[in-house]
């Protein structure tokens, strides 16, 4: 009986061996590939983004609206004006006369919520002496001067003192009085024939520069924010793929060697039981 009690045992012996070593590979591998698919699931989620990031991109498209809210505006109020005024170039002028006309021109003024009054200016003129041309001409103070009423130097406020607006008229006329002889800067219209001369420009190329650069740099402002939280989270989720990468190939590594150095233990169990027996 003991010759054939040893190659039974044998025979027993390399089945359970076969078992556990088919049985080992085949967990490892269910259990390589369940972690493998978990965090390929977490690599496709979109990282949540912090309240910070939240805030400054909040914050990028609050100046971007703000910035086309400031186009919108300046645009209506000063960019179309100028783009619609006469072009107008510098020359010198020089007081010829001023005076202020007998009739006063009606103007209305308020006084209160539901309360409106009629009143009386003086129209103060300028005349002046072109440079250019040397033609006589008659000078207001700016673009809107014109528009308002051709006739005079400028349209003060209407109130009900009559005393402060012929005051104000006559110290404009003094001053001008003062420049007789003195050439002074003012501008004139090349393509009209029109004798109106302002003194000072209300839309000069500066203001225009201000009108376009400051909401210019703030919509470059709010897009560079959120280009940048933007580029952040997306720098932030290339690096967690490749972490991710990086964890597949050491966890794909690590049962293979569990795996090699178990097969070797247990074929030298196994040939030290042969021994013994």
């Amino acid at each position: 009986m003991q010759p054939f009690s040893i190659p039974v045992q044998i025979t027993l012996q390399g089945s359970r061996r076969r078992q556990g070593r088919t049985a080992f590979p085949t967990s490892g591998k269910k259990k390589d590939t369940d972690y493998s698919d978990g965090d390929l699931a977490d690599v496709h989620e979109k990282l949540p983004s912090s309240a910070g990031e939240d805030r400054a991109v909040l914050l990028g498209f609050a100046m971007m609206g703000f910035s086309v809210l400031m186009f919108f505006l300046l645009g209506t109020t000063i960019l179309k004006p100028f783009m619609l005024s006469t072009r107008r170039e510098e020359s010198n002028c020089t007081t010829i006369h001023t005076h202020i006309m007998d009739d006063w021109l009606d103007c209305a003024f308020t006084c209160g919520v539901d309360c409106r009054g009629q009143g009386t200016f003086p129209c103060l003129q300028v005349f002046v002496n072109l440079a250019h041309s040397g033609q006589k001409a008659l000078l207001h103070y700016n673009e809107e001067a014109v528009q308002i009423n051709s006739k005079c130097f400028y349209t003060p406020k209407c109130h009900r003192n009559r005393n402060d607006l012929l005051n104000n008229a006559l110290d404009i006329k003094e001053f001008f009085d003062h420049k007789n002889g003195t050439p002074f800067s003012c501008f004139y219209s090349p393509d009209s024939q029109s004798e109106n001369v302002i003194l000072v420009k209300k839309y000069d190329q500066m203001v225009i520069f201000h009108c376009l650069f400051w909401p210019s740099l703030t919509l470059l402002g709010g897009a560079l924010i959120v280009g940048m939280v933007r580029l952040t989270q997306h720098l932030s989720l290339l690096c967690e793929k490749y972490s991710t990468a990086v964890r597949d190939e050491v966890g794909g590594k690590v049962p293979y060697m569990e795996q090699h150095r178990f097969k070797l233990w247990s074929t030298g169990r196994s040939k030290g039981r042969v021994e013994k027996s």
